[in-house]
This record gives C-alpha cells, sequence and structure tokens, in this order.
C-alpha cells in the first residue's frame, strides 16, 4: 500500500519520530505534522539524499476555538508556540484557527474563510504532494492524505484545484523544490 509505505520513509527519519514522539506532551486535541518535514523527508528517502536536505521548516498545525493571541495569551496551559518552540528548537508551529486572517496579506490573494479543522487546512496546500499530515492516535501514527500519496511517492508536483494559493505561490516553491530534488516533475498551473 503506497500509504503504508509513505509512512515506513517519514517514520524512518529521526527527526520526524521525534516531533511524532514529543508533540502528545503538548496536549492540544487536533494537531497535526505537516508539509515539508514530511513529503520533503520521503523524497529525500525516495532520492536517496541524507535526512534534512532541503528541508526549511517542520510544521505543526493545531486548532485553537478562539483565534486571537491575547486568548492565548490568557491560557497559559494552551500556550502550544511557545511550549512547542521550545521542544523543537524553534520550528514553526501555527493554529490554523489563524489562517484566515494573515493569509490574503502573506500572500496577496484572497483569504480562505476560517478552518474548521486541520484537516481542512492540509486540503488547501498549494500542491497535492503537500497535502500530508501524520498525527499519534492511541501511540500510533495515523497519515491524513486527501489525494493520496502517489504523487508524493512518484515525485510529481501537481497544483491543488482546492487550494487558495495563487499561481505565484505555488510556481515559487515548485521552483525552489525543483532546484533542491530535479527528478521531480513540475506540472503546470492549469
Amino acid at each position: 500500500m503506497p500509504e503504508e509505505e509513505f509512512l515506513r520513509l517519514v517514520l524512518a527519519d529521526p527527526t520526524v519520530a521525534a516531533v511524532l514522539e514529543r508533540t502528545p506532551a503538548l496536549g492540544v486535541g487536533d494537531w497535526w505534522v505537516t508539509a515539508g518535514l514530511l513529503f520533503q523527508t520521503a523524497w529525500n528517502a525516495l532520492t536517496g539524499r541524507p535526512p534534512g536536505t532541503g528541508i526549511r521548516d517542520a510544521d505543526l498545525f493545531y486548532l485553537d476555538a478562539d483565534p486571537s493571541w491575547a486568548a492565548e495569551d490568557a491560557r497559559p496551559s494552551c500556550r502550544v508556540p511557545t511550549r512547542a518552540c521550545e521542544r523543537w528548537g524553534g520550528r514553526r508551529v501555527l493554529t490554523q484557527a489563524r489562517v484566515h486572517l494573515w493569509y490574503g496579506g502573506h500572500f496577496g490573494t484572497a483569504a480562505p474563510p476560517p478552518f474548521r479543522d486541520c484537516a481542512q487546512a492540509i486540503d488547501a496546500f498549494a500542491a497535492v504532494c503537500c497535502a500530508v499530515g501524520v498525527t499519534v492516535e492511541d501511540g500510533r501514527p495515523r497519515l491524513y492524505a486527501p489525494y493520496g500519496v502517489d504523487d508524493l511517492l512518484g515525485l510529481v508536483v501537481r497544483p491543488n484545484p482546492r487550494s487558495p494559493a495563487p499561481r505565484a505561490v505555488y510556481e515559487a516553491k515548485a521552483a525552489r523544490w525543483r532546484s533542491v530534488w530535479p527528478e521531480l516533475t513540475v506540472l503546470p498551473w492549469a
């Protein structure tokens, strides 16, 4: 099964294993390790590159019911970014409850509506191969890959038609990835 192969590849990486081992201690319900740490780890394994090659960050997505910084500051037990950065040595921790507040300004496009859960955020990644997340339930890793992992394992970068990301974002990401992993097949924006 492709999903089992993907999990085998990423769980063999010590950084991925450590992040998945440490994150449950943060005490948040809906959380997922996503994006570059996962698909780029798989690409490194598939292309024989050393672990960590080309990986700029390890994103942890979680959902907080209140998107304000004030709410997070008022609940010390929910200060996920501070605690996660301490545990992960400065890696990015992003609440998906806030995406609609900054997305438009950051990417120069319309912001998506507020996400209901982290799965909805993963669904919206710019490329199909990026739309993967792993969490831990009952001590076991669980994969969420709404478009499957065939593109990812096949080294194919395809635009995600469900993404709010503009063409320029997709093309810039794809160009950077191809500079690190020239084996990639990058499909054009439709």
